[in-house]
C-alpha cells in the first residue's frame, strides 16, 4: 500500500508518476516521502546543478520529481529522461558553448558563399530589408548550435517524449512573451520544453508552443517551488543559482542597466518562491561570485561550487537517503537504457518541405543523401544540420522512417524571413598615427533564392578613401547543382602613393571599371574552382604634384582561380586553412600579352588559450609589378603601406595571440594580446630572394573581436627601418 503522499502524486502525472511512486515504495525501510528537486535558471551558473545532483547520488538521495527553469530545465530535463550525472558533466565540459551562444553556425560549417561574404566584409552587423521595412534577427544567438547541443544531451529516444512521460515526472516553466504569464510545459515534447525554457530574451529566439510565443521561464518563475508541491512533493530540494543584482559601479552602460532590470524581475519572483518553502524543504545556494550568466568558460568551477554547497547541507540530505541496494534499484529504473547500435541502412526516398520561398528540391540535393547510400541516423542528423550553413533557415528537422529495409528521410525546414534579403554594414579603419590614415564604410546586400534554382544577387558598395560598387548575379545550373555561372559588374575609384625604393614620390588617382563572367564549380562547402573572362578599363592620373596628363588602359583577361576556405575564424582561427591561387593572362588594346599569378595561403595555429596562424603569399608578373604589394600592419609592420613592390613578391608571417578576456556576446567576442613575426620583400628578375631586399618585421598588439570585425591596437617595426603605432579595424589580408 502506498503512503498518502505518494498516492496524491499518481493522478497528476500518469505513467511517469506511477513509476516514481513505485520507486519510492521500493525502499525497504519505512514508507518515505516524495522528494522533488527544483533547479533554477541562471545561464552558465546553472552547471552548479550538476554538482548538486552528483552529491545527491553519492549520498543515495532518491529524486522522484524534477522541476526546472531555463538552464535548470536543461539539466533537469536530461536527468529526468535518464541521463547519468557523469553524462551531464561530460556534456557541460565538451560542448563548445561559445559556439552555442554565437549568432550562426561555426564558420567552417557555413556554405562557401557565406564564408566568402566574411572575406568581403568581416562585419557581423546585419538585418533584413524588405518591402514592409527593416527586420532585425530575432536573437543575438542562432538556433542551430543550441538545438544541436540539446539534442546530443538527451538519451536516445527521449527527444520527442512528452515531459510527463519520462523516467521521472518533469515540469518545465516558460514565460508567455505576449501576456507575461507563466506557462507550465506539461505534455510538450521534452526537447521543445527545454528549448522554450532556455529562450533567454535577446540571446535566443522565442519559441512558439500551441499558438503561444514563449521565452525563458526565469522572467516569471525562476525557482518554481510551488509547482513541485502541487505535483505532490512532500520535500523539495531547491537549488538557486540565479544571478545576483550587480553593484552600482557596473551599471555605467545601457547594456548593464538592461541586464540589471532582468535580474530585478528574476530576483523578485525568486524571493516569492523562497517564501513557499516549508520547514521540511532544503535550500541549496551555490556561491558563484566569479561565474556570470554567460561565462561558459568556467564549467568546472560551477560544478565544484554546486558540490560544495550540497555537502554543506549533507546532514539534512543524509536523512533522506536509501540503503545501497534500494538506491541502486531506484537508479536502474531512472537511467535510460543503453542506446541501440546505430546501424546503417540504404537511403530510400528523400523529400523536403519549406515555407515556399526555397525550392524543396534544392534542400534535397544539398542534404547530399543519395538514394541507395548506406547511412546511420547520426549521418542523417549531420546532413540535416549541414543545411543550417545556408544562412537562411531558422530550423531544420528530419523525420526518419525505416521501412522495407530502407531509410526514408523527410526534411522539414522553417525559413528565416529576415535572412532572405540581408544588408550587412561594416567599417574599415586604419591609422599609423602619422600620415597613413584611411576610413571606409561598406554595405553588402544579399538576396537569396531569387528563383527555383536558388540564384543569389550580391551587391557590395564602399565609400571613403576607396569608393567602389559591384553587383554579382550567381546562378546555379540546376536545383542544388554545384556548377554555376556568375556575371558581375564592378567600378572602383581610389588614390595611392607611388614609391621608388621605399621612398614616396607622388600620389595618383585611379578609376577602374570591369565586367566579368565566371563559370565555376563549388567543391562541397569548402572551396570552388573558377574559369573566367574579364574586360576592364582603367585610368590613372598623378594628383600630387598635379598633372593634366592621365594614362588609360583597356584589356581583356582570362583567368583560372582555385579557392579553399575551411577556417573557423578569419582573425584568430583554431582550425582550418585558406588558399587562394590564381593565374591570369591579359591582352591589352595594343596586342601586348601579360601573364600574372599569385598564391595566398594561411593555416590555423591553436594551443589552449593561444590562437593564430601561419600565412604566406607569392605573386609574380611577367613584366611590371606583381599583383600584390607589401607594407602596413602585419604586412611588414613599420613599413609604409603598399611601399614594397616588385616583379615578384614573397611574404610570410606567424601571428599568435593569447586570450586575456571576453566581451558580452551582444558586443563581440574575445580580447587577446599577441605578436607577429614577418619577413618578405619585392624582387626583380635580377635580384635573388636571399639578398638585402628581404625585410624582417614584427609587431605586438591587443586585439578584440567586435561586431564590425577584428580590431587591433599595436606597435610594429621593420628591422633597420621604421617603427610606428597602428589602429586597425577590418580585413588584414
Amino acid at each position: 500500500m502506498l503512503p498518502p503522499a505518494v498516492c496524491s502524486a499518481v493522478p497528476q502525472q500518469g505513467p511517469a508518476a506511477s513509476a516514481a511512486a513505485a520507486a519510492a515504495a521500493s525502499a525497504p525501510a519505512t514508507l518515505r516521502p516524495v522528494i522533488a528537486v527544483v533547479l533554477s535558471g541562471g545561464g552558465a551558473r546553472g552547471f552548479a546543478h550538476i554538482g548538486v545532483l552528483r552529491v545527491l547520488r553519492e549520498l543515495r538521495v532518491p529524486v522522484d520529481i524534477v522541476v526546472g527553469t531555463s538552464m535548470g530545465s536543461v539539466v533537469g530535463g536530461a536527468y529526468a529522461a535518464g541521463a547519468s550525472v557523469d553524462e551531464l558533466a561530460r556534456m557541460a565540459r565538451e560542448t563548445d558553448w561559445d559556439q552555442v551562444v554565437a549568432d550562426r553556425p561555426a564558420r567552417d560549417l557555413l556554405a562557401y558563399r557565406r564564408r566568402e561574404e566574411d572575406v568581403l566584409l568581416p562585419s557581423r552587423i546585419e538585418f533584413g530589408v524588405h518591402r514592409d521595412g527593416i527586420k532585425l534577427p530575432p536573437s543575438a544567438a542562432g538556433n542551430a548550435a543550441l538545438e544541436q547541443a540539446l539534442g546530443r544531451l538527451l538519451p536516445a529516444g527521449t527527444r520527442d517524449l512528452p515531459s510527463n512521460q519520462l523516467s521521472l515526472p518533469f515540469r518545465s516553466v516558460a514565460s508567455d512573451l505576449l501576456t507575461g504569464d507563466a506557462v507550465e510545459l506539461v505534455d510538450t515534447p521534452l526537447f521543445l520544453s527545454m528549448r522554450a525554457s532556455l529562450a533567454v530574451p535577446g540571446v535566443f529566439a522565442p519559441v512558439r508552443i500551441k499558438e503561444r510565443l514563449v521565452v525563458d521561464g526565469g522572467l516569471v518563475r525562476n525557482l518554481p517551488v510551488g509547482m513541485a508541491h502541487e505535483m505532490g512533493a512532500d520535500i523539495v530540494i531547491a537549488v538557486n543559482v540565479g544571478t545576483p543584482l550587480a553593484p552600482e559601479k557596473t551599471l555605467g552602460s545601457a547594456l548593464g542597466v538592461a541586464q540589471q532590470m532582468l535580474n530585478i524581475l528574476t530576483e523578485q519572483n525568486v524571493q516569492r518562491s523562497l517564501r513557499e518553502l516549508t520547514p521540511r524543504d532544503i535550500l541549496i545556494a551555490p556561491q558563484l561570485p566569479d561565474v556570470s550568466f554567460l561565462d561558459f568558460s568556467r564549467v568546472q568551477s560551477a560544478i565544484a561550487a554546486g558540490e560544495l554547497a550540497a555537502r554543506a547541507v549533507a546532514p539534512q540530505l543524509a536523512a533522506l537517503a536509501l540503503d545501497e541496494a534500494a538506491y541502486a534499484q531506484f537508479e536502474n529504473r531512472r537511467l535510460a537504457a543503453p542506446a541501440l547500435v546505430d546501424s546503417a541502412l540504404p537511403v530510400g526516398e528523400v523529400s523536403a518541405t519549406t515555407g515556399g520561398r526555397i525550392n524543396p528540391q534544392v534542400l534535397v540535393a544539398q542534404a547530399n543523401l543519395a538514394p541507395g547510400q548506406a547511412v546511420t541516423m547520426a549521418q542523417v542528423r549531420d546532413a540535416t544540420d549541414a543545411l543550417y550553413g545556408r544562412g537562411d533557415l531558422a530550423r531544420v528537422e528530419s523525420d526518419v522512417i525505416d521501412i522495407g529495409g530502407k531509410r526514408n528521410v523527410a526534411l522539414v525546414a522553417s525559413e528565416a524571413p529576415w535572412a532572405t534579403s540581408r544588408l550587412r554594414v561594416g567599417l574599415e579603419l586604419a591609422s599609423d598615427f602619422n600620415e597613413a590614415n584611411s576610413f571606409a564604410m561598406k554595405l553588402m546586400y544579399v538576396r537569396t533564392s531569387v528563383n527555383a534554382w536558388d540564384a543569389e544577387v550580391r551587391a557590395v558598395m564602399g565609400i571613403g578613401d576607396r569608393r567602389d560598387i559591384g553587383v554579382q548575379f550567381w546562378q546555379p545550373l540546376g536545383a542544388g547543382s554545384q556548377w554555376y555561372v556568375a556575371p558581375a559588374l564592378q567600378y572602383g575609384a581610389s588614390a595611392g602613393d607611388i614609391f621608388s625604393n621605399g621612398r614616396r614620390l607622388a600620389r595618383a588617382a585611379y578609376n577602374v571599371s570591369s565586367a566579368s563572367f565566371v563559370l565555376g564549380r563549388e567543391l562541397g562547402n569548402w572551396g570552388d574552382l573558377q574559369l573566367g573572362l574579364r574586360r576592364q578599363s582603367a585610368s590613372a592620373r598623378v594628383v600630387v604634384p598635379e598633372l593634366d596628363a592621365s594614362v588609360k588602359t583597356f584589356d581583356t583577361t582570362r583567368f583560372v582561380r582555385y579557392r579553399v576556405d575551411t577556417l573557423d575564424s578569419l582573425g584568430f582561427p583554431s582550425r582550418g586553412l585558406l588558399l587562394d591561387a590564381s593565374v591570369e593572362r591579359s591582352l591589352g588594346a595594343d596586342g601586348a600579352s601579360l601573364a600574372r599569378s599569385s598564391v595566398v595561403g594561411m593555416t590555423a595555429l591553436h594551443t589552449d588559450n593561444w590562437a593564430g596562424h601561419l600565412y604566406g603569399e607569392w605573386a609574380h608578373a611577367q613584366s611590371g609589378a606583381a599583383p600584390l604589394s607589401l607594407g602596413g600592419f602585419l604586412r611588414l609592420s613599420g613599413t609604409a603601406a603598399d611601399s614594397v613592390q616588385g616583379q615578384t613578391i614573397v611574404f610570410a608571417r606567424m601571428v599568435l595571440a593569447r586570450r586575456v578576456g571576453v566581451l558580452p556576446v551582444t558586443l563581440g567576442g574575445t580580447l587577446r594580446a599577441g605578436f607577429s613575426l614577418e619577413t618578405g620583400g619585392g624582387f626583380d628578375q635580377s635580384l635573388a630572394l636571399k639578398n638585402s631586399a628581404r625585410k624582417q618585421a614584427g609587431s605586438a598588439f591587443l586585439s578584440v573581436d567586435t561586431r564590425f570585425g577584428p580590431a587591433y591596437l599595436g606597435a610594429g617595426a621593420t628591422r633597420d627601418g621604421n617603427r610606428t603605432l597602428y589602429l586597425f579595424l577590418g580585413p588584414i589580408w
